[in-house]
Order: C-alpha cells, then sequence, then structure tokens
C-alpha cells in the first residue's frame, strides 16, 4: 500500500495542467482542419479551438503571426503529438508574441476566430494556409525529461523508475533503487 501513497501527489500535480477555464468555456465549433483548408473562405468567422506546434513567430509593428503545425486536441486541449500532424496554420495575435518564450516546438492551443488564408513560404514554394484571428492562447509548459531521455520523468526500467521523487530518493535518479 506504501507504493501508492507515494502515487497520489504524481497524479494530483499532473492533473494541474490543462487549459484556462475562459479557454475552456469558449463557444467553438467543431471544424476539422482539412474541411477547413479546404474551404478557407466559407468559414469566415467560425470559432474554433486548434492547436498545435509553433515552427515560427514574426512580429511586426502591430501584430505577431505564429505559423504552427496543426495536431488534434486530446479531451483536456492539449495537441496529441502521437497523431500525424495535418498541416500547417497561422494565428495572428493583437499582442506581442516573444520568440524566445513562444518558441519552436513549443506546444500552443488558440481559441479564435477563422480568418480565410495567408500565404506563407515553405523552402522556395508558396502556400496557403487557414489564418486564425486569436481572442485567447495557452502556451502548454515544457514536460521535463530525464538524464535518461525517455519522457517525462521516465528512464531505466520500469513506468516510474527514473522518477526525481518516486523510489530514487531525490533528485539523483540512476541505476540504484533505495532499499524499502
Amino acid at each position: 500500500m506504501k507504493p501508492y501513497l507515494l502515487l497520489l501527489p504524481y497524479f494530483l500535480l499532473s492533473a494541474c495542467t490543462s487549459l484556462p477555464q475562459a479557454m475552456k468555456d469558449a463557444h467553438v465549433v467543431d471544424i476539422p482542419y482539412t474541411q477547413a483548408s479546404q474551404n478557407m473562405d466559407s468559414h469566415n468567422n467560425a470559432p474554433v479551438r486548434w492547436g498545435g506546434v509553433i515552427i515560427d513567430v514574426e512580429n511586426e509593428e502591430n501584430f505577431s503571426l505564429v505559423q504552427a503545425l496543426f495536431y488534434p486536441l486530446n479531451y483536456p486541449g492539449r495537441p496529441q503529438l502521437d497523431e500525424p500532424y495535418e498541416g500547417r496554420f497561422v494565428i495572428k495575435s493583437t499582442e506581442f508574441l516573444d520568440p524566445v518564450i513562444y518558441a519552436k516546438d513549443r506546444e500552443i492551443t488558440v481559441v479564435g476566430t477563422l480568418s480565410g488564408g495567408i500565404e506563407r513560404t515553405v523552402g522556395k514554394k508558396t502556400i496557403r494556409v487557414p489564418l486564425l484571428q486569436s481572442t485567447a492562447i495557452h502556451l502548454w509548459p515544457e514536460e521535463k525529461y530525464n538524464y535518461y531521455g525517455y519522457g517525462p520523468y521516465y528512464g531505466g526500467y520500469g513506468p516510474y523508475y527514473g522518477h526525481p521523487f518516486l523510489f530514487q530518493g531525490g533528485w539523483g535518479g540512476g541505476y540504484y533503487r533505495p532499499y524499502w
């Protein structure tokens, strides 16, 4: 029973990472990315909640543009990176978005309205992607990986072996467990 009590704080802390209440309560329409990208002008002003991974940030004088890869969202609203990405989209924000904070490969979820499309250059090719006027942006916290590189708090053998607090006796980690 003792090991199960040690897991309780881990599950309580992992439940704290979710969308802000304003984004959860936002009235949005479920428009699939493929449908919106094929008919960009027919979905103007449709409110959506989309997410993905940041590719690039461009800051203009009065707005910022964030180019992202589209991934479907899971139940809490986080991009499902284990699913294939479906394409690109651009988020337009009236606020300054610092490229150091909104860095490449960060996960993002945005609520806003579709506003047609915008042309982007990828390599030497120009493509047209959906444009989303943001009303709220949520940048997901980066997951910490241990020195084994297996994922958040994993390493060695077994699902809890490399967790810094569970079964390891502090931040040290390694292949030696404390004796119970």
